[in-house]
């Protein structure tokens, strides 16, 4: 996610080991970077294309995928938070290993992750505050969210073992899920309209009985949001997150990416034909008790708010990304169709920050200078699909020169 120096020759994250380095992992690479072009990809700007189409499936089924779903449910667009949380617990163990064969011991490897934790927060506050007139003190956003947990995923990757990992995972969703349940549910007297949320919203998208716990801006994340986020200078008070998004979301995005930290033990001890025999358990029971706990109402599937069963279905989709991304590229060797993905996923956070700080000066220029109809040659209902794919291409190929030039961004 975030960086701060400039490496050569080696990408996000370091090589496995015990005593001795392993080749990369190339479908690694590959889902990341899948990942990160599902997030700058939102240059195509395909809901204003779908608008221009009305009535058409196809633009329509691809607007969808490119937006977060209101409360409940998933879209492509949603998997991608996780994604890159599952993918930091995946690249832990080989930067472990790498680490270990270099006979560094656990306590200067922790300062490191807690100072890794520090640039991840502080760089999330700063991207969030570019249009802000004073810091924009939030914690909602994936690369705070993975910062505030990433300390706590060293210590169980050095010092746990799987079985331990396990256990974490099972106290932390189990231990979030109860703190909610046991927190008072919005009673018929709420006032809805005080936390920006309509009654329409409300009819069509909160819950009622004991998943009412979970329903917008009426939980106990946005409770302590309310004081935790007041503790710092603020514009005005904080009474609730527009989206609904939590500081306390990074105890469950801790669980993602504990799922991520045994797949990559997985990853690196196993060779990909047999590793793909994990995977799909691995997927298949995520999605499926995900799916369970929200339907019998026990625990509903909503991102915005990481429920548990959010983190258990999503590791499920993650888990079936990666088995996808390794029979294709490391088992059946189809690696020249995924380049375009590598060069992303090396540089994953320059990407990031590509996507962060150039986007809006890029459409700028190219309006002031192409004029601001020049990508409407194949209509106008297709100019923004075809001005952000100028955008998209733009970014690509800054992030090519990078990896040419061998120079990976990385904390």
């Amino acid at each position: 996610m975030a960086s701060a120096t400039l490496t050569t020759g080696q990408s996000l994250v370091s090589e496995p080991a015990q005593p001795k380095v392993t080749s990369r992992n190339h479908a690694v690479d590959a889902y990341r970077g899948f990942v990160m072009l599902l997030m700058i990809g939102e240059v195509l700007r395909f809901e204003q294309v779908s608008k221009a189409f009305p009535g058409n499936w196809f633009w329509s089924l691809l607007a969808y995928n490119q937006t977060h779903v209101q409360w409940a449910g998933c879209s492509l667009h949603d998997m991608i938070q996780p994604s890159f949380s599952f993918l930091v617990g995946v690249a832990l163990p080989y930067s472990i290993a790498s680490r270990r064969a270099k006979g560094q011991g656990p306590g200067k490897l922790f300062l490191h992750a807690v100072w890794r934790s520090f640039l991840l927060i502080a760089l999330g506050i700063f991207l969030r505050s570019l249009n802000s007139p004073i810091t924009y003190f939030t914690f909602e956003d994936t690369l705070t969210q993975i910062g505030l947990g990433y300390s706590f995923l060293f210590l169980l990757g050095w010092f746990a073992k799987p079985r331990g990992q396990w256990v974490a995972l099972a106290l932390i969703l189990v231990g979030y899920w109860a703190a909610w349940a046991l927190y008072p549910a919005p009673g018929a007297s709420f006032n809805w309209s005080a936390v920006q949320v309509t009654p329409d919203w409300n009819a069509a998208h909160n819950f009622s009985g004991f998943a009412a716990h979970w329903n917008k801006n009426s939980n106990l994340g946005n409770a302590f949001d309310q004081w935790f986020l007041n503790l710092f200078p603020r514009v005005k008070p904080f009474v609730d997150n527009e989206g609904g998004y939590l500081t306390l979301s990074f105890i469950p995005t801790l669980g993602t990416m504990i799922l991520g930290l045994i797949a990559g033990e997985w990853t690196r001890t196993t060779p990909p034909a047999q590793v793909i025999r994990k995977y799909l358990p691995a997927a298949a029971a995520g999605i499926a008790l995900g799916l369970l706990l929200h339907f019998t109402g026990i625990c509903p599937v909503v991102k915005r708010i990481w429920t548990p069963a959010w983190t258990i279905f999503s590791g499920g989709v993650c888990f079936a990304f990666l088995a996808a991304f390794t029979w294709l590229i490391e088992v059946r060797q189809w690696r020249k169709w995924a380049f375009p993905l590598v060069v992303v996923g090396m540089n994953s956070i320059a990407a990031y920050l590509m996507d962060h700080l150039w986007e809006d000066f890029i459409f700028r220029n190219l309006r002031t200078n192409l004029g601001p109809n020049f990508f409407g040659f194949f209509g106008s209902g297709l100019q923004p699909l075809m001005e952000g794919a100028a955008v998209l291409g733009i970014f690509w190929l800054c992030l090519y020169w990078l990896y040419k030039n061998k120079i990976f961004i990385r904390i």
